[in-house]
């Protein structure tokens, strides 16, 4: 059946199933209809995510297993709930001691029946399979290396040995393996398995074979047709070889009615193919949309201006969103991605071997070639044969003209017609149409939300997963627009506002954002914190760009918490790679970034951050309360994350996946909160004929002289929703005066404040907004 709303929990061994099971009953009593766990699959030992999953056969033991899993899906039914499960077909742990697959691949070969399961281009390792895992170079790291019956030691690692092959002296055991152990920065240039993004501890699974996909899908089939679970969060689809093709044999092998929603980022006004057989997204398109309604596009223009004074950084190194964003893709695919690119030249120069017409192009060109597309595809990945879209001539035109001499060039044309499968259809041109696309996918997530978001931060609430930061705001009519599509074509897609993956919770975001109506106090605000901070030993930040994102984390997050605060800010310039990298790490300065964590935002400033924080937390819970609202009522199926309902600070993971207190009291914009929240949510459980795939949207224009910060419709000619944009704008401009909302005919009851009724026709907003920025009406009587 189709949720009418999820709550999404982040399950670990410090919050196994008995948790979620204890914590059912104050979340069926805000109205849910489905529980929505993270991976339930064995994974990784301690593993505090399960995206790394070691064994599809087996519920996780450490989560209290199958028998766990099964009674929790009968204490959720119990209280009127269903399961969502979220599952990971892209990619298992390469971790071969625990994932009984690939320890059998290592130990067999290509012979192995679960050689299939991964992929893996043994030509390109001479027959062998690279694992980068030794901390030095292998020269270094043999005497660290001993043999026990059949298994090689290497500190915690374990890997199985070859037949026969236990008894050599170890260079020569080394050597007679179907593996190399290898320095753990060859990854970069010479690994031959594909892996999830860069994470070489995660190699990709083949799920386009049949059988592999039967193997790996058997356990969750059984849990739907068992009844446990009723819905699928499919993570990551577009690392998948062929995602429509896998989307219907799950679709076939569900039977048609289960609830699957996918992981797509759609990157601007991307469309979701019409083709698949899903539900939709799980939501990010419809966060973006949200959050830019409460946006300023002059105010984001104006923090845009003094981020560059502030900050002088390079156009191309934070500077300007679009040169920020084309130079990470150059040093990502170069870089990073350097052994994908390697793995697409190999294949191109197989297809140009096998075909005389094709041959005499340079290796080099054909990697040029290569890149110039990538960084070049305007979306996420191609899907299908021929979808020119995802690979335009214009981006053709542009890469060639990057070759010094233009007979070389030809050789964009022949990667973007391999690319596009315009030169035929055997394996090695499959292969090529395959992971050109899985790369554009990797490509795109490193370079723009991991390393460009991150360089690029003049109002870093926008800087979330499916974002825009060069276009941060949103019209009330492209919401509108927006909303309808999804109400046409796709009314039981999701939606979120805070996820496992968001890199700041949706009220951090909506405090930040109120800062985009006053920039002006932005700048006063961090002229003066940097002056203050200054007179505190190591209140200095290292660099302006460092200064700017934290303070307005700061201003967020709110709480002067060092720890949580440092470890998002150390992730955050690790991620960015101007100063220090994961895997060049500067420890100067980054002890420089933890000292001006600890003596200026989490120091004796925070007092100067609290006071300013004061100032904007009455448009703050505007924002909060307005998105909240939005999110709850629009088209589509509302997922909550866990502790969302009430006011809920996190930054980036792994901060955002700690396990939350259900039971904790709370007041203030918490409590207001969580009492939207649940009415919103039991109204939709009571009235799914409203806002399920047969309800209507309407938009509803208010006007007068502040109709632009107010944004309502109504859903199937039953329920109005009105939010507040922009409070503290409206504000200066006067407030409400006398705007007006038009409300369709008949008697209406404010659900959140039952007392309070209205009549069809004009209605003052300002009588509307009396007590709260946002009001829900329910139709009582035509009349």
């Amino acid at each position: 059946m189709t949720p009418t709303s999820t709550y999404r929990l982040q399950l670990q061994p410090g919050f196994p199933f008995a948790a979620a099971a204890a914590a059912v009953p104050h979340i069926a009593a805000l109205g849910v209809s489905h529980l929505h766990l993270s991976p339930v699959l064995e994974a990784v030992p301690g593993s505090t995510h399960g995206y790394d999953v070691v064994d599809h056969s087996r519920v996780r033991e450490e989560l209290g297993g199958e028998t766990a899993l099964r009674e929790l899906s009968r204490t959720a039914r119990e209280h009127g709930m269903g399961l969502v499960l979220d599952i990971v077909p892209n990619h298992m742990a390469a971790v071969p001691r625990h994932n009984h697959a690939l320890w059998e691949v290592l130990r067999e070969g290509p012979g192995s029946p679960y050689a299939r399961w991964f992929d893996i281009d043994l030509e390109a390792g001479d027959g062998k399979i690279l694992l980068p895992v030794l901390a030095g170079r292998i020269g270094d790291e043999t005497d660290k290396m001993h043999v026990e019956g059949d298994v090689l030691h290497y500190g915690e690692q374990r890997f199985p040995l070859r037949g026969s092959t236990a008894d050599l002296p170890m260079t020569e055991l080394l050597d007679a393996q179907w593996y190399r152990l290898c320095w753990w920065r060859l990854a970069r240039t010479e690994l031959n398995y594909r892996r999830f993004f860069t994470v070489s501890e995660l190699i990709g699974v083949r799920v386009e074979d049949p059988e592999v996909f039967d193997a790996t899908h058997a356990k969750i089939l059984e849990l739907v047709r068992d009844g446990v679970v009723e819905g699928l969060r499919v993570d990551h689809p577009d690392g998948v070889a062929d995602p429509e093709g896998y989307l219907r044999r799950l679709d076939e092998a569900t039977g048609g009615d289960c609830w699957i929603v996918v992981e797509k980022i759609l990157t601007g006004d991307e469309p979701l193919p019409h083709s698949w057989p899903v539900a939709g997204t799980t939501g990010y398109d419809a966060l973006r949309r949200i959050d830019g309604l409460f946006t300023d596009p002059a105010g984001a223009a104006e923090l845009s201006a003094d981020h560059r004074r502030f900050t002088e950084a390079a156009e191309e190194l934070g500077g300007r969103w679009e040169a920020t964003q084309r130079r990470a893709a150059y040093e990502v695919v170069t870089h990073e991605l350097a052994a994908e690119t390697a793995a697409l030249v190999r294949l191109a120069e197989r297809v140009c071997g096998a075909d005389p017409r094709l041959r005499d192009h340079a290796p080099w060109a054909l990697r040029d070639a290569i890149r110039e597309l990538l960084v070049r595809v305007p979306v996420y990945r191609p899907y299908r044969p021929g979808d020119e879209a995802a690979l335009p001539e214009e981006a053709g035109r542009l890469a060639k003209e990057t070759f010094t001499v233009p007979d070389e060039s030809s050789a964009v044309d022949l990667v973007r017609d391999l690319a596009l499968g315009r030169l035929g259809s055997g394996p090695d041109h499959e292969a090529f149409r395959a992971r050109f696309a899985q790369t554009a996918s990797a490509l795109r997530a490193k370079s723009v939300e991991d390393k460009a978001f991150y360089r690029y931060g003049p109002l870093i609430s926008a800087n979330e997963v499916g974002g825009e930061p060069g276009e941060p705001a949103v019209a009330p009519e492209a919401f509108h627009a927006y909303c309808a599509e999804v109400a046409r074509h796709w009314p039981a897609t999701g939606t979120v506002l805070t996820t496992h993956d968001t890199k700041r919770s949706a009220d951090v975001r909506a405090r930040i954002a109120v800062l985009s109506e006053c920039p002006e106090r932005w700048a006063d605000f961090l002229a003066q914190i940097t002056e203050d901070a200054q007179n505190v030993p190591g209140g200095t930040a290292p660099d302006p760009q460092v200064a700017w994102a934290a303070w307005q984390t700061a201003v967020g997050f709110g709480s002067p918490d060092a720890g949580r605060l440092e470890t998002a800010l150390l992730k955050a310039v690790r991620e960015a790679g101007l100063r220090t990298s994961w895997t060049e790490p500067d420890a100067a300065y980054e002890k420089a970034v933890s000292a001006f964590v600890d003596a200026g935002p989490a120091g004796p400033p925070q007092h100067s951050v609290a006071r300013f924080a004061h100032e904007l937390a009455p448009y703050a819970r505007a924002n909060v309360l307005g998105a909240t609202l939005l999110h709850l009522t629009m088209p589509g199926v509302p997922d909550v994350y866990q502790g969302s309902e009430r006011e809920f600070l996190a930054l980036v993971d792994p901060d955002n996946r700690r396990p939350v207190s259900f039971t904790a009291p709370c007041e203030g914009l918490g409590a207001e909160k969580e009492a939207l929240t649940t009415a919103a949510l039991r109204l939709r459980r009571a009235a799914p004929e409203v806002f399920g795939a047969a309800g209507t949207y309407a938009p509803l224009v208010a006007a007068g002289p502040a109709a632009g910060h107010c944004v309502a419709f109504c859903r199937s000619g039953e329920v109005v929703t009105a939010v507040t944009r922009l409070s503290l704008r409206l504000e200066r401009e006067g407030g409400w005066r006398d705007t007006e909302l038009p409300l369709p005919t008949g008697r209406w009851t404010d659900v959140l404040l039952p007392e309070r009724e209205f009549t069809g026709g004009r209605v003052r907003v300002g009588d509307l907004f009396v007590r709260r920025p946002v009001a829900l009406l329910r139709r009582t009587g035509r009349g």
